[in-house]
């Protein structure tokens, strides 16, 4: 029985894909390893959102040749798709499979023998055109499961489209039914995924259901205790789904909204479908529904063209939010796209600067957040990490709760009263019949 270990880079649909290609590799009769385990096979799931990301692939070829020199290196996911080529010429790398092939890697690479030259099968984009069912299990309490694949956007700074192809949904019907087995299992959590999540409904280019509609059928998923919605783009993030959401009590009033700039030159620029009245707005209609949802917001930085008074438009603009945390992105210039064209490039020490002054914003903003929850009563959804005799769960809007490890506790939900903020920035509780919980 061959050995195989996997490692995923990116976001959570790349953990959702990972876990599936996991299932295929045990199903076929081969055994899951760590990466230290000295596996036959590595499975690299790569991201291409930023040049750190294809740094990264290389560092981690790397290491598993350190744990197994003689493994077979397996390269997928975004970056194999966008430049198969020249991961194949990256010393260790035996086969690089793109977006259509990936998960028939077993079939077509069938006993993983190494060659005396790389193996590329990465079909052009435009073959990319059907929808594959993943979900993550087994690797954390979370389950994160793929409702949606590909984009149909042109912003000018991403590779996704050339990397995942048109946007496509599995049905509402598959999701319900895949929700339904996951609960089963004895998952509480299940986070929907997609490139473009709220995208989803799109079968064959012609959309057939919607975003609002899944999220009224898996609401009725009783055997599942909490959904939340990875990413949504505020342009598709209606009135009704905030709504639905305030009144559910399935879906977490936590919501990850991507901004990219509080600049509405610098949006035109990136190609966004909204500005930023649009955005503000829907942070109101979060708030004024849910006072304590939690709101993350993904920005980009150092963007061709943004000046100084533009960047202080956008820290100005995110510090007069009512949000609750960043993800803060350096621009990072990708091949074949739009934004390369574009004149007055800023400076990368430049981009750097603005990246830890946001970054500085966001623990502010989290840290306000936190202490505006303090006394708060919810449930804590705890999970099966131990951290120096911890552990920690998140609360229905998203806070990180830290508490005594108990093995009675993991997967369970706990009710609690927010207490105090610890000197790592998590939160302490004591349930509501005072036992107290982290001390």
């Amino acid at each position: 029985m061959k050995k195989v270990a996997f490692y995923t880079l990116g976001c959570k649909l790349n953990f959702s894909e990972t876990s599936t290609l996991s299932r295929i590799f045990q199903e076929r009769g081969f055994e899951k390893v760590e990466f230290t385990d000295t596996p036959d096979i590595y499975v690299i799931n790569t991201c291409s959102v930023t040049d750190n990301a294809d740094k990264k692939c290389r560092k981690v070829v790397k290491e598993a040749l350190k744990h197994s020199p003689n493994a077979f290196i397996t390269i997928v996911g975004c970056y194999a798709q966008l430049k198969p080529k020249e991961i194949s010429e990256i010393p260790g790398v035996d086969a690089v499979l793109g977006a259509a092939e990936k998960f028939q890697l077993v079939d077509i690479l069938e006993t993983f023998e190494k060659k005396d030259a790389p193996q590329v099968h990465a079909s052009p984009v435009s073959e990319v055109n059907t929808f594959v069912n993943a979900y993550s299990f087994g690797d954390r309490t979370r389950t994160f499961l793929k409702v949606q694949d590909g984009c149909d956007y042109s912003c000018t700074f991403c590779t996704i489209p050339q990397a995942r192809g048109k946007s496509r949904s599995n049905t509402i019907e598959k999701v319900v039914a895949e929700a339904r087995s996951i609960g089963d299992s004895g998952v509480k959590e299940i986070v929907l995924t997609g490139v473009n999540t709220g995208d989803f409904g799109l079968q064959e280019g012609v959309r057939v259901e919607n975003f609002y509609q899944l999220i009224q059928e898996l609401d009725q998923v009783e055997n599942v205790s909490r959904f939340r919605i990875s990413s949504i783009e505020p342009n598709l993030l209606s009135e009704e789904i905030i709504n639905f959401v305030a009144g559910s009590q399935r879906f977490m009033p936590h919501f990850h909204v991507p901004l990219q700039s509080g600049s509405n030159k610098v949006l035109k620029l990136m190609r966004r479908r909204y500005l930023r009245e649009l955005y503000a707005q829907r942070v109101e209609w979060i708030k004024t529904a849910m006072p304590h949802a939690c709101i993350g917001v993904d920005v980009i930085v150092g963007f061709p063209g943004e000046t100084e008074e533009d960047f202080l438009e956008t820290y100005n603009f995110l510090n007069g939010l009512n949000i609750s945390y960043l993800h803060v992105f350096p621009y990072s210039e990708r091949a074949k796209t739009l934004a390369l064209d574009l004149p007055s490039v800023v400076p990368q020490k430049e981009r750097n600067r603005r990246a830890d002054m946001l970054r500085i914003l966001s623990e502010k903003k989290k840290r306000a957040f936190y202490e505006s929850q303090i006394g708060y009563e919810g449930k804590v959804l705890f999970e099966a990490d131990i951290t120096d005799g911890f552990m920690e769960g998140f609360t229905e809007n998203y806070v990180r709760v830290v508490a005594k490890y108990d093995p009675v506790l993991v997967n369970e939900q706990k009710h609690v009263r927010l207490t105090n903020i610890t000197a790592a920035g998590l939160m302490e509780a004591e349930e509501t019949y005072h036992e107290l919980l982290a001390h």
